[in-house]
């Protein structure tokens, strides 16, 4: 079963476009909770994600409780500057769902305190306060890959006009 990422109410579209070409890249569902800070058919998303927006499995909920309903038996992990445990310290699940917040504030607090065991962050250095949402995604969704082998993911490289 794939991974999944999602966004809690991304507001970049760019960012948005950047991801879900990560997603295309590594076989990932995408999950977009409403409302977005941008139309999904806005230039800069289509530009960001190249032409792989029709090898993206994507799913849009009106709102989180929307998306709970819909993924009842989800195991979610909720990316956060504001996290005691580190991405790496979890064992990612083949199936997990990894959520990211929007990028002017983050998952809303309420839903963090509901899940601090489930709740991991990437380490940076003092006085920074967050990273690029498309770079965090990248970063955690990499190290749940890596500890299932890459799985389904071509993991040898090839020159165009020599070999090695």
């Amino acid at each position: 079963m794939p991974l999944n990422i999602v966004l809690h109410e991304p507001e970049i579209p760019s960012n948005t476009g950047n991801i879900a070409r990560t997603c295309a890249a590594t076989g990932t569902k995408l999950h977009l909770i409403e409302p977005f800070g941008f139309k999904l058919n806005e230039k800069a998303v289509k530009r960001s994600g190249m032409d792989y927006w029709d090898q993206v499995e994507y799913y849009r909920y009106i709102d989180y409780a929307d998306f709970l309903e819909k993924n009842p038996e989800a195991k979610i992990y909720y990316a956060s500057t504001k996290a005691r445990k580190l991405y790496t310290e979890v064992a990612y699940e083949e199936d997990c769902y990894i959520m990211f917040g929007k990028e002017s504030a983050g998952i809303p607090e309420e839903i963090l305190k509901n899940n601090p065991d489930t709740t991991v962050r990437i380490p940076m250095g003092e006085g920074i306060r967050s990273l690029n949402l498309s770079n965090s995604a990248a970063i955690i969704l990499y190290e749940a890959l890596r500890q299932h082998g890459f799985n389904g993911l071509i993991r040898e490289g090839h020159l165009h006009r020599l070999s090695w």
